[in-house]
């Protein structure tokens, strides 16, 4: 995994629906895991906020399908 990851996660598992949105499914998870996935969480979202600040085009967003 790209950031370490595989040991705190040991039944991380992605895939893509057909709509082609990303579906990961983490499993158990540690609470020491728990945090630092929370961490990164907040970070990209700090990074992504400031993309769109700096003039940067926001991700499309697409609504799910009705269930």
């Amino acid at each position: 995994m790209l950031l370490g990851l595989d040991s705190d996660f040991p039944g991380l598992t992605a895939d893509v629906n057909i709509f082609g949105d990303g579906l990961v499914e983490l499993g158990t998870v540690r609470p020491d895991a728990a945090a630092r996935l929370a961490e990164l969480i907040t970070a990209g979202l700090q990074a992504e906020l400031c993309d769109t600040s700096a003039g940067a085009p926001a991700p499309a967003r697409r609504q799910a399908p009705a269930a």
